[in-house]
């Protein structure tokens, strides 16, 4: 199940604010080395870490994976505008997201991570008339790019050393991206 954390979330997602015990156990799978080391901030600081995981702008985008009432993981839908010429840009407003997920390493394996990640891309197609979708990583995040594949979404760009990882230095990208009408129309 995910729930919406924020403002104004899509019909089928359970709307709540975030009670602290989801803030601590996001915390703790995120301290974990395996996720630690690929998360976009790794905040070293409890209070570090509440203050920007609590910011609104943060929660607008922010769902909360659970399984059986325990906090798995969290996934973010950031709605973006698509580059448009300027006599058209006003049609290119607020139809694309960017997916991002970090979910627990004691649940990995197990599908979880593929189910919640499908269910996202269904409420933003269905629900919230996305037209496209895209995801990026490092190369290096091999369990993160093999799930953007597992979902269905393309593989549209390997960068080459561009992108700056906290401790390895210049490594390579990549970026997946998914259509709307290239999504099952059962899903």
């Amino acid at each position: 199940m995910t729930r919406w954390t924020g403002r104004s979330p899509p019909s089928g997602c359970c709307c709540a604010g975030l009670p602290p015990e989801d803030l601590d156990a996001t915390w703790a799978f995120r301290q974990l080395p395996e996720t630690h080391e690929w998360v976009a901030a790794a905040t070293e600081a409890y209070d570090d870490y509440r203050e920007r995981f609590l910011r609104e702008e943060r929660l607008v985008d922010l769902l909360i994976v659970e399984l059986d009432g325990r906090v798995i993981g969290d996934l973010t839908l950031k709605i973006q505008d698509c580059w448009a010429q300027e006599e058209v840009a006003d049609q290119a407003r607020s139809v694309q997201g960017e997916l991002g997920w970090t979910l627990d390493p004691a649940y990995g394996g197990q599908g979880y991570a593929t189910e919640a990640v499908r269910a996202l891309i269904g409420i933003s197609f269905k629900r919230l008339g996305l037209r496209r979708l895209h995801a990026d990583c490092f190369y290096d995040n091999e369990s993160s790019w093999r799930l953007m594949e597992r979902v269905g979404m393309r593989r549209e760009q390997h960068t080459v050393r561009d992108a700056l990882h906290r401790t390895k230095g210049w490594l390579d990208g990549l970026s997946y991206a998914l259509l709307a009408e290239e999504w099952p129309a059962d899903e």
